[in-house]
């Protein structure tokens, strides 16, 4: 039963990085299996969360490989990002939750220097209010 839950966790740590990992289709599976909602939202959510602060670091450290040529962000692209996260602020990353683009604001996050304890709070408020609506929505059906 625990294994689940780690699966979870697991699967949803994954698709916070840049791997292809879809946690909400075996989130769904396993609400339907019957496993404690509560339970399954409090692995994704802090599987998910954890994930992105990989990504965090990643950004952190990796910036300043941004000059290289292997480095596979354009620098244009990447000031275009900082200049767009400087205009909105670390608040962006409530946004850390959508399919496309929420990763790479975690990356700006950590590029950025957005402290830990601001970044992990709002990461993992956007990415629990997500998987909140997964399980009410199919509660709903």
């Amino acid at each position: 039963m625990i294994s689940s839950y780690l699966l979870l966790f697991a699967v949803a740590f994954g698709a916070a990085t840049l791997l292809p990992f879809y946690s909400e289709i075996l989130l769904v599976s396993q609400l339907r299996e019957g496993l404690h909602p509560g339970w399954l939202w409090l692995a994704a959510t802090t599987g998910n969360t954890l994930g992105a602060g990989v990504n965090w670091w990643m950004g952190a450290k990796l910036v300043q490989y941004a000059d290289r040529r292997w480095f596979p962000a354009r620098k244009a692209d990447i000031q275009r990002a900082q200049n767009w996260f400087t205009r909105y602020g670390k608040w962006t990353l409530l946004m850390s939750w959508m399919p496309i683009g929420g990763d790479a604001l975690t990356v700006v996050g950590g590029m950025m220097k957005v402290p830990a304890p601001a970044f992990f709070i709002l990461v993992g408020i956007g990415k629990g209010v997500r998987y909140a609506l997964v399980i009410i929505g199919l509660a709903a059906f």
